[in-house]
């Protein structure tokens, strides 16, 4: 998986990590003081992409973390096959079959270009949200 390093303390809601090799987006950070002797803590709950489970991660605020790069391509769609879909992305012309998301059932035709997201090895249609 493609991957780049954030600081804990740095990220927002809405932004990537990757906690337990699973890439997440970020749904809330909270940051502690620091007290006497000690480090200020980070404390990240994210879901995640692939999978939509709820994940926590408790880190000193200054610590690095790996954030998942994704990659935004387009296609055209070629055809439509029962829950499938054949698309030809159109900057390197590779053909790909993909899962038709429940949202998107009936919404796509033969010939428009769509959007599809690669992260760590997986193609999706379905919208990062």
């Amino acid at each position: 998986m493609e991957k780049t390093i954030a600081v804990i303390k740095e990220l927002k809601k809405g932004s990537f990590i990757i906690i337990d090799d699973i890439p997440c987006k970020v749904d809330d950070v909270s940051v502690t003081k620091s007290g006497k002797h000690g480090h200020a803590k980070a404390r990240v709950d994210a879901i995640g992409l692939l999978d939509g489970r709820r994940r926590s991660l408790v880190k000193t605020a200054d610590e690095n973390v790996d954030v998942p790069i994704i990659l935004k391509k387009k296609a055209q769609v070629l055809a439509i096959a029962g829950d499938k879909v054949q698309l030809m992305d159109t900057a390197d012309y590779t053909m790909l079959e993909l899962e038709i998301p429940e949202e998107l059932k009936g919404k796509l035709n033969s010939g428009e270009e769509v959007s599809y997201y690669e992260l760590a090895g997986i193609k999706t249609l379905k919208p990062l949200k």
